[in-house]
């Protein structure tokens, strides 16, 4: 489905029931929504479910940035009250999770619960001078050229050695050949400004903060960070998994992703 939102246009699906609780899924940078189809999946019997291709991603338009972590929320928002969404668990991974971080410093009235998975709440310089380089290898040799140091970044040497998970690797090769260069370039412009650090305190809603063990872009030692800062939230380390972590150890990743939802009260 498609719907025109802050003035471009947006790809999302609904599934599961009318009434049921809601979840929102949001996708890292590169993919679309269906990096989340296991998860659906498993969740569409008994939950209602929203999740959209972010701007620049997928079968979303991809206008021309700047791009900032304020932006990519307002989008959010937008697309809950198009769709009539009050409150919802909220699910992000990487790019998506650290939107979640903005949802729920900023609207944690519409959130049930926030999951915030293989992200980081501040790009500090070391963190943020790579992008650099990535965001200038796509403006001139285009998406193709980010295709296999992406794989390589997002997932343990062991699980890109198993024959076993050749679908799922192509699966993602193909979601970041489709990425636009603008959208690239906008939403890589938002990681490389993104500072939610200072108001982490802020977010009362259930949070859970889960990383793979070997995620070497927002490692471990983030999401303890991001766990210390919040009160009674929870941290999950997954392992094995690298940064894309609902894709190479699913397993793990929906049993304390789908404990934590159902834990969550309305």
């Amino acid at each position: 489905m498609n719907i025109t939102l802050n003035g471009i246009n947006f790809r999302y699906e609904l599934d599961g029931p009318e009434g049921a609780p809601w979840i929102v899924f949001s996708n890292s940078l590169t993919t679309d929504v269906t990096m989340w189809d296991g998860e659906v999946a498993q969740l569409a019997d008994r939950y209602r479910i929203l999740r959209y291709d972010t701007r620049g991603h997928g079968q979303s338009s991809a206008p021309e940035g700047p791009y900032s972590f304020e932006l990519l929320v307002s989008d959010i928002i937008a697309l809950m009250d198009a769709v009539g969404v009050d409150r919802a668990h909220y699910v992000g991974l990487s790019l998506g999770g650290m939107a979640g971080l903005g949802m729920a410093i900023e609207h944690g009235d519409r959130l049930i619960s926030l999951a915030a998975c293989d992200a980081r709440p501040f790009a500090d310089p070391e963190w943020a001078a790579p992008w650099v380089d990535r965001i200038a290898l796509a403006r001139d040799k285009g998406m193709a050229a980010l295709v296999e140091p992406t794989v390589a970044r997002w997932f343990t040497e062991d699980f890109q050695a198993e024959a076993a998970n050749a679908p799922v690797l192509d699966h993602v090769r193909k979601m970041i050949r489709e990425t636009s260069v603008e959208g690239y370039m906008g939403c890589a412009g938002a990681l490389q400004g993104l500072n939610y650090l200072p108001r982490l305190g802020e977010i009362t809603v259930p949070s859970l903060f889960m990383t793979g063990a070997s995620d070497g872009s927002t490692p471990p030692a983030a999401s303890r960070q991001m766990h210390a800062a919040v009160a009674g939230s929870q941290c999950v380390i997954l392992d094995p998994a690298s940064h894309i972590s609902n894709m190479e150890n699913p397993a793990a990743f929906d049993a304390a992703l789908f404990a934590h939802i159902e834990a969550a009260v309305a």
